[in-house]
């Protein structure tokens, strides 16, 4: 059933358990996570990243009839909406929630331009995440890791001014791979998870540590989003059994058996199976 992000995430938080929004680019992955998801009686949440669906109207009505007819609960989000169009079309598009990325902002201008799309987002009934602080790519991880960090007085007046959902923190993941170690700052994520009575989210998974992003979850980050590895284990099991493939059609077989393996390992780790 497609459900709006919030009926996830706050069964989250009061359970203390994550919940893996999983990347998803075309039909084949975001069956693949649906498909795992009714297997383990797992909430689900789909990101999908508005540059890389050329077409997200089409997109948007692929995953929402599969998602509708789902046995589990599954929420529609865009993820990293670059700026108020993004965010509109998405509406328009029937995502059940948008992510709306102002964190490059100055902060006066971030709350102000969350604030509005909130107004109209909670209008049609769409939940709305944000970001505060900044997550970093991977690839400058040794440079940047402790740049952009979310404070947590900071947080609580933000969440305060716009209204938010769900808040995506900074506590010292990265997008992509990493060049350097992930450290991540629980000291700084409890402090934030005290201030802020929101569902918290954490970027930048992949990468990050089972032992790091299970210990997260269970300190109250309630949304994980995971690309990187999911796709890398698609390719990687591709890659694996190549000699296998006497038909294309087989080849995409073999990249949805490696990306379900790998969501299902995250399900896993942040006790979510069961939970639908």
């Amino acid at each position: 059933m497609l459900v709006n992000m919030c009926d996830i995430l706050k069964k989250s938080r009061e359970g203390r358990y994550g919940v893996v929004a999983p990347n998803i680019c075309n039909e084949d992955t975001a069956r693949a996570a649906i498909e795992v998801a009714e297997e383990n009686r797992a909430p689900l949440i789909l990101d999908v990243i508005f540059n890389v669906n050329p077409d997200i109207p089409l997109f948007a009505h692929i995953c929402g009839k599969l998602a509708r007819k789902a046995s589990v609960p599954v929420a529609l989000n865009l993820d990293h909406g670059g700026c108020f169009e993004h965010a509109m079309i998405a509406l328009r598009a029937g995502f059940s929630s948008i992510m709306v990325d102002r964190s490059s902002l100055p902060y006066e201008e971030n709350v102000a331009e969350v604030a509005e799309l909130v107004k109209i987002a909670h209008a049609v009934g769409v939940s709305v995440e944000a970001e505060l602080g900044h997550v970093g790519s991977g690839e400058q991880y040794d440079a940047d890791r402790n740049a952009g960090l979310t404070d947590p007085e900071q947080a609580k007046a933000y969440v305060e001014a716009t209204g938010i959902d769900a808040l995506a923190i900074a506590i010292g993941t990265a997008h992509g791979k990493y060049v350097g170690t992930p450290y991540l700052d629980f000291e700084l994520l409890e402090k934030i998870y005290n201030e802020v009575e929101i569902p918290l989210v954490l970027h930048g998974g992949s990468g990050s540590g089972d032992e790091n992003l299970a210990r997260a979850t269970r300190m109250g980050i309630t949304k994980v989003n995971i690309g990187t590895d999911l796709f890398q284990a698609g390719i990687d099991n591709l890659l694996a059994r190549h000699g296998e493939i006497k038909r294309a059609h087989l080849g995409y077989q073999l990249m949805t058996d490696g990306y379900k393996a790998k969501l299902l390992h995250y399900m896993k780790l942040f006790n979510q199976c069961g939970k639908a």
